[in-house]
């Protein structure tokens, strides 16, 4: 396991719409677990292969001690709508509300190319969405409503 270097919003490359991953191999798993290593080091809840400049479709998300590791997420179903404050590794010094839907189904697959489902509601929910932009090139503060401002 690595750290890697997280790509911050002023870069272009967190811009591109990220590829399908096509294979299963060791190469992806050493990919995952760095992802891990350094969404942890930097105190994230979630990370997006393209935070670490690598442009496939790959999240982790870890939140309430459950780690969850999808390779090609898919949005299947929604539901609902909440609104809460995020930030982001890639987003230095702002954090703001954004709208999202209270209830998320995912789908996508392990490191070993078995497809599943998630079903996800509230925190979970938001980070599914947030964390899947990514992969189509979306920043949080493009879909922002107004800046949290702490008091």
């Amino acid at each position: 396991m690595a750290l890697r270097n997280i790509v911050m919003s002023d870069s272009p490359s967190i811009r591109k719409k990220s590829k399908l991953v096509q294979t299963f191999n060791e190469s992806l798993w050493t990919l995952l677990e760095d992802m891990k290593e350094t969404m942890r080091k930097g105190d994230g809840c979630g990370l997006a292969a393209p935070q670490v400049g690598v442009i496939k479709r790959v999240i982790i998300i870890e939140i309430n001690g459950i780690f969850l590791e999808m390779v090609n997420p898919e949005i299947v179903s929604q539901k609902g709508e909440q609104t809460n404050v995020e930030g982001c590794l890639s987003v230095k010094g702002i954090n703001g509300y954004v709208k999202r839907p209270a209830v998320v189904t995912v789908k996508g697959f392990d490191r070993y190319g078995n497809e599943y489902k998630v079903t996800a509601k509230d925190y979970l929910a938001i980070t599914f969405c947030h964390e899947i932009d990514h992969l189509d090139g979306v920043l949080f503060i493009d879909k922002m409503i107004k800046p949290y401002k702490p008091e």
